[in-house]
């Protein structure tokens, strides 16, 4: 976020002035809803720094299925898993 430090050393922005809208901004995904799911395929355990901001509350699935064999009833099973979910959003029950 070296753009977000950038305006704090130009006197543009303080550092109390920075939370998570500001945050957000330099974000290259902002202005784009955060998704709700994450759809990982070849069946890799990990997200490798994918999104994690964006991500914090997503629900992730994961399908051995390869990238080029990910058809339309994979992504069916997907939103199926996905809609069984409960989503606490971090909350605790």
């Amino acid at each position: 976020m070296s753009a977000i430090a950038t305006k704090v050393e130009q006197g543009h922005l303080k550092i109390s002035e920075i939370n998570e809208a500001v945050f957000e901004q330099y974000l290259y995904t902002q202005g784009i809803p955060h998704p709700d799911l994450l759809i990982r395929t070849s069946g890799e355990m990990r997200i490798s720094n994918f999104l994690l901001w964006q991500i914090a509350y997503a629900e992730i699935y994961v399908t051995p299925a390869l990238w080029p064999d990910f058809d339309r009833e994979e992504f069916h099973q997907a939103l199926i898993t996905y809609q069984k979910r409960d989503r606490r959003f971090g909350k605790v029950k």
